[in-house]
């Protein structure tokens, strides 16, 4: 017991550290957002402008964009089914933009749900890996075709063409490095037993056993990732993408709807913007990006020439629908999830694989 409280001490000064950072960053931004960027009574009377048509448009489009991202998990899990993902999505959604540091939370959620639907340790740990994947070749994907499309149009700045070959660096050496281990046996056993080595340096100093058969398990990882990705590339690809510029197309309306023309701002200025933007989320400084994607957004379309009180108000608008819609419901679907029962051990069997499966030891 004393060992088990010493353990959770720790966890628990991470815990208030990830909090404080994101509060620490978070506050200040959205006090310069409400602030300073524009009188508030002004982007209050630019929201208020929009008619029911508008109002009822939008709330579909924000609706469409919820929907869009069950389709990335039913393809990266096969036997899930959309009833499934609604409650899986939804739910791990609101967790990572409700808590500090929420994403790892999400993951382990995303296990949990699975596993009580029958999804074995392996198929949802594919599950969440693949469309991890997908979603930050998408995040990756997306500056560089609107810095294509922006050329079209004669306007690119140095600040735009920097992150550009960026992205396209970034994006080739991440598909470089997925597909040397999917293609080589060697690398994908070499890499899961140099991280279980690295792991055990640390298992060894807090006295637990050392991290066996790692590099078996990523071999059998890596066939059932080459059976996902051969039969559901396609899929995969093409639902990401979807969902991606749903989202984009969520802030264009609400722009759009609040006043800001496309002479002000063109539409391909606002898929830059949203994709660098985007791209800065890659990396979870705060939940769901919390105020750094406000700012980002309101200094680019602001920068690209929109109305500052109709950007505010549209950005604000647009995160309305996106961040905080999700939390609520998502808290609704995690209570199903905890209730419902007639979906527990449903998910069907695979194929085994033709090799006797690893053992992998030491994890818990």
């Amino acid at each position: 017991m004393p060992r088990r409280d010493d353990e959770r001490k720790p966890r628990r000064l991470r815990q208030i550290l990830r909090i404080a950072v994101s509060l620490g960053l978070a506050v200040p931004i959205f006090a310069y957002v409400l602030g300073s960027a524009a009188d508030f009574s002004e982007v209050r009377t630019a929201v208020s402008s929009m008619t029911g048509l508008e109002l009822a448009t939008l709330g579909l489009v924000a609706v469409w964009n919820l929907m869009t991202y069950w389709m990335v998990i039913v393809a990266a899990t096969p036997g899930l089914t959309y009833p499934q993902a609604a409650v899986l999505v939804e739910s791990t959604t609101a967790v990572a933009n409700a808590v500090p540091g929420g994403s790892a939370v999400a993951v382990g959620l995303t296990h949990g749900m699975l596993g009580s639907w029958g999804f074995s340790r392996s198929r949802s740990t594919l599950s969440v890996v693949v469309s991890g994947l997908w979603n930050n070749f998408a995040k990756l994907g997306l500056p560089v075709l609107a810095l294509a499309l922006v050329s079209l149009q004669g306007d690119v700045g140095a600040g735009r063409l920097t992150a550009g070959v960026f992205g396209i660096a970034a994006l080739v050496g991440c598909v470089t490095l997925f597909a040397m281990a999917l293609r080589r046996e060697a690398f994908a056993r070499a890499a899961g037993d140099r991280v279980a080595g690295w792991m055990s340096v640390v298992r060894r100093r807090l006295a637990k056993e050392p991290l066996e058969g790692w590099g078996d398990a990523m071999v059998k990882f890596r066939a059932r990732t080459i059976g996902l990705v051969s039969d559901a590339w396609k899929r995969l690809t093409v639902a990401t993408l979807v969902s991606h510029l749903s989202l984009h197309l969520v802030l264009l309306v609400a722009l759009r709807h609040i006043g800001v023309s496309d002479d002000e701002v063109g539409w391909a200025e606002v898929l830059a913007a949203f994709a660098f933007v985007r791209l800065l989320t890659a990396i979870p400084i705060t939940p769901g990006g919390l105020g750094v994607v406000e700012l980002g957004l309101i200094a680019a379309l602001t920068a690209a020439g929109g109305d500052e009180a109709e950007v505010v108000g549209a950005v604000l608008v647009f995160r309305g629908l996106t961040y905080l819609l999700p939390i609520p419901l998502g808290l609704l679907t995690y209570l199903y999830w905890r209730r419902n029962t007639s979906w527990r051990n449903s998910a069907p069997p695979l194929p085994p694989l033709p090799a006797d499966e690893p053992a992998v030891t030491g994890a818990t």
